[in-house]
């Protein structure tokens, strides 16, 4: 069976643009820019075996604040830079109550079935509760990442995340130091 590392978007891969204190997604390709370091450290978890699979909410195609040809188009721009083996979209509002919506796990059991998937052997890395609870309802290794929403160490957690880092460079060298043992 294949490993995976999902990883959530907005936040974890991308800057997100913060408006009254509130992290939003990139409202254009122009503004779809990658945090430092992601792209060597995506690299090197493929190099080591891994497919790399994004999974992210994007409600706001359904509440018609954005574009879906918009998304896809961000979409388009991982998958051309060769950062990714798939990208798991849920368009749905939190009113939609749909499977797919994170922390709800359609959009992993998905990948799950389509690439044979080990999830006890996989990782999530995310930067809110979300993507935390819904690694730990599959069975996942959990690892938050401080670079979109800095939820802080006060934050009560439903399901702690197994592991907390600043960023994604951390949490990858984190797999990776594990992977070498």
């Amino acid at each position: 069976m294949k490993r995976a590392v999902f990883l959530d978007r907005d936040g974890v891969i991308n800057r997100v643009r913060v408006r009254d204190g509130k992290p939003y997604p990139p409202d254009t390709l122009a503004e779809f820019e990658l945090l430092p370091g992601v792209e060597w450290t995506i690299r090197a978890l493929r190099k080591a075996g891994f497919l790399i699979i994004v999974v992210t909410n994007q409600p706001d195609v359904a509440t018609g604040v954005q574009r879906r040809n918009v998304v896809e188009s961000m979409h388009d721009k991982l998958r051309a830079m060769g950062l990714c083996d798939d990208i798991k979209v849920c368009y749905h509002a939190d009113a939609d109550d749909c499977e797919c919506r994170k922390p709800n796990t359609g959009l992993v059991l998905a990948a799950q079935e389509k690439y044979n998937l080990d999830l006890s052997r996989c990782y999530i890395i995310g930067d809110r509760e979300g993507d935390i609870q819904l690694g730990k309802r599959l069975g996942m290794i959990s690892m938050l990442v401080k670079t979109g929403r800095k939820e802080s160490s006060e934050h009560e957690w439903t399901e702690a995340p197994d592991f907390v880092f600043p960023d994604l460079e951390l949490a990858v060298h984190h797999i990776l130091n594990q992977e070498r043992q």
